[in-house]
Formats: C-alpha cells, structure tokens, sequence
C-alpha cells in the first residue's frame, strides 16, 4: 500500500478542520472587543458567537447533499472558498449585521467540513488505519484551536490590547493554502463507483491507494451497492438505518452536553471568572490548546489500538471527574491559584482523547455507502444544533445562574454518555466498511 500517499491525501483534506477548529476557536478572544465596540449585552455578543453555529447547523444539513451528487472534493474546494469569504469579510465588517453574514458564511463552511472531510479520508482509508487518519482530521481541529488561542494572544500582547479585527483576518491565510492544495487530492473512489458509475476513474485511484488489492476493493464496494442512485430521506428514515441514526444522534449529542464548545469559545472568559487576568486567561488558553492537541495525539495512536469505546470510557470518566470539581470550585468559591484552569486541563485531555479523537471516525464509519453523506449530515447536525444552543446563550446563562449550576449539568449529562457507551456503542475497530454496513442495517 502506498502509505504516504494516502497520509498526503487526508492531511491535506483534514486541513478543513484545521480551518473548523481556528473558526471556532478564534471568537474566544474576540468577542469581549466586539461588545465593547458595538455595546452589546451579553445574550446580543451570545448570538454573534452563535451566529457561525447557526451557519453550521445548515452547513450539516445539507452538506452531504452536493457531497453526494457533485463529489466529495468539490464540496470541499466550495467549503475552503466559503472559509476565504468568511474570513475576510469579518475582519472588514463595518458593523453587528455585517460581521454576523460573514460569519455566518463561515459557519456553512465548518458545518459541511464536518460532515465532508471525515467522510472522504474514510472513503480512501484502508480499514487497519481508518481511525488513524479520519483522526487526522481531528488533530488538525485541534491544532487549529491552539494556533487561533496563541494568534489571540500575540495579538493582545503586540497591539497592547484586543485588535479583534486582526484576530478574525488572519484566517485568510490558511483557507487560501487549503483551497490551492485541495486541487491535487484525487476524487474519492467510493463516490466515483457509487454515485458517478465511474468505474475506470474509481478503479485508478485504487491503484494508486494500492495496486495488489484495488480489484478486489473495487468487487467489494461493487457488491455492497444496489444503486447509483442517492437514497432520498424517507428510506434513510423507514427504519433501515435506525441503528447507526441512533448511534449517530447520541454521540453527536453527547459531544456537545459534556460543554467542549461553551469552554472553547468563552475560555478567557471563563478563566476572568476564576479570578485569573486578561493576560493570564488568554495564556490559560493557550495552555487549553496545547493539552488538547497533546492528547489528541495520544487519541491518534490508541484508536486503532485500543479500540473506539476504550478511549470512550477514559474520556467520559474524565469528563465527570473534571466536571464535577471545576463545578466545585465555582459553587463553593474555591477560585485561587489555578484550581479552575488545571480541571480543565484535566477535560480537555479527556475530551482529546476520547470524544474528540472518536466522534467524526465513528460517525463515518456506522453508515453504509449509498447513505454515508445523509448519516454523516445527521450526526454532524445535531452536534451543531447542540452547539449553538449552549454556545449561543452560555454568556447569558453564566451571568444569570453562575458557572457553577452550569458545569455540575454537563457532569451529570457525562454519567448518561459513560451509560451509552457501555451498553449500546458497538465496536468498529479494524473492521471493513462492507463489513459493518451488513452487520448495522437492518434487513
């Protein structure tokens, strides 16, 4: 097998969440600039945070669609021009509505990104690396979070206060290199055999993965596919698929009650709260950064090792530990010295190398190939829905509740996950995509 050519081929898809992970990431030091600027309440700064994860519950949604129909690497190379657009008109937004359109442009792109990357490095992954490099995907999210925290930072320092408009346009620069690089990934063998009927073009990149299995691989996905035709909605729901949808909607929804997204995009203000400074904070999320790409390096090399629900049940025990002691500290006022940003430190590690490094593999893993782009659609847009929910109305809530009542919720929704894993998460490690369709759908 040709293995730097595939590694090549699904870094540079994965520099979508690259992308994903700086757009999300990068608002945390920006918008207490922007309430400033505009004067705008706490639920109003909410709903520009929010405004992207609305983009990206539409982006989920139909992101599988021209992923489908027009190809997994055209989707991809729209998605890269959406984050340029979203990037630059953000940073030149001349007030609240303007900067809410280009941010919720951008939104679209990491929606559809969450559903499109993952599903294309699995659709050219071989099975014993499928976790491997679908993770990929994540540990570039990852690293876009640090770069976004550490770009945050260099610019409060440099400028001697918050230039959010600096802070927002620097994301230019990576979505133009994502989408010039994008041109030199071949098209996906799964959707060219399943959805084009381009049996010759399919055949050649499997040659190109790996010549002394591409016949049998093409035979394979031959097989598993009854149609060329796109399932419309109304079978992806007749019951068929009830198994991997609710495995799908589970997981997403978990992912997003531990509160991952409420502490990526308020982290300084979360850290302010736990008495620390503003330069102190915007360090502290740094640091935030750095352990989550340290452990999401860990995630990388366990999850083809260890197994999908091991790195699950280390990261939902870690989730309630955390959880409840940061909680803790904000109820009982226990706020001095670096109480809060150490636990989490100690949530992020568990989100790294669990939910973060599992959710997108196994999500794109459980669906079939005729309806890979509706499940990976499902999956990604409860995770947005979800996300825009807690991330929109988290400033109003932490300054009408306290943090505290906050975090001892997400905890308690961490002992329903840790409950899901151990008695419904099938395991998919190692096994062939043909393999598990057969073993999920119901007949």
């Amino acid at each position: 097998m040709n293995t730097a050519r595939v590694w090549t081929w699904a870094i540079t898809v994965a520099l979508g969440g690259f992308l994903f992970g700086f757009d999300t990431a990068v608002i945390s030091g920006a918008e207490r600039a922007i309430q400033a600027e505009f004067g705008l309440s706490d639920l109003a700064i909410g709903q520009i945070v929010a405004m992207a994860l609305y983009g990206t519950i539409i982006g989920a949604i139909f992101g599988g669609v021209p992923a489908d129909r027009y190809g997994r690497k055209v989707t991809l190379i729209a998605i890269a021009i959406l984050y340029l657009v979203s990037a630059a008109g953000s940073a030149l937004a001349a007030d609240p509505l303007q900067l809410n359109i280009f941010r919720f442009l951008g939104g679209l792109g990491v929606g559809a990104s969450s559903v499109v990357a993952p599903l294309y490095i699995t659709e050219v992954a071989p099975a014993n690396q499928r976790g491997q490099l679908v993770a990929a995907f994540q540990l570039n999210l990852v690293i876009g979070i640090l770069v976004a925290y550490f770009s945050n930072y260099l610019i409060v320092n440099a400028t001697d206060g918050v230039d959010w408009r600096l802070m927002l346009g620097v994301e230019v620069v990576p979505a133009l290199m994502f989408l010039v690089l994008l041109f030199f990934v071949p098209r996906s063998p799964r959707w060219l055999l399943t959805k084009a009927g381009n049996r010759d073009e399919a055949l050649d990149v499997l040659m190109r993965i790996d010549p002394s299995t591409a016949d049998y691989e093409l035979k394979r996905i031959e097989a598993s596919n009854t149609t060329q035709e796109t399932v419309a909605l109304s079978t992806f729901f007749s019951g068929k698929y009830n198994r991997p949808i609710l495995y799908a909607f589970l997981f997403a929804f978990f992912n997003q009650v531990s509160g991952i997204n409420a502490v990526i995009y308020y982290a300084p203000r979360i850290f302010e709260a736990a008495s620390l400074g503003t330069e102190s904070a915007f360090l502290s999320s740094v640091g935030i950064g750095v352990v989550n790409v340290l452990f999401t390096f860990i995630g990388m090399y366990l999850i083809d090792r260890s197994g999908r629900k091991n790195l699950m049940y280390i990261g939902s025990l870690g989730y309630i530990i955390s959880l409840s002691a940061v909680s803790w500290a904000f109820f009982t006022g226990n706020l001095e010295g670096l109480i809060v940003p150490i636990w989490l430190f100690v949530f992020i590690a568990s989100h790294a190398i669990g939910q973060g490094a599992v959710i997108w593999v196994f999500i794109s893993e459980i669906f079939g190939n005729e309806v890979r782009g509706l499940g990976a659609s499902l999956g990604s847009t409860t995770h947005w829905i979800f996300a825009a929910l807690i991330g929109g109305n988290f400033p109003f809530l932490a300054s009408t509740f306290g943090e505290g009542p906050i975090f001892a919720l997400f905890a308690l929704c961490m002992v329903g996950q840790l409950a899901f894993v151990y008695f419904l998460m099938p395991e998919t490690k190692g096994v062939e995509l043909e393999d598990l369709q057969e073993k999920l759908i119901s007949r």
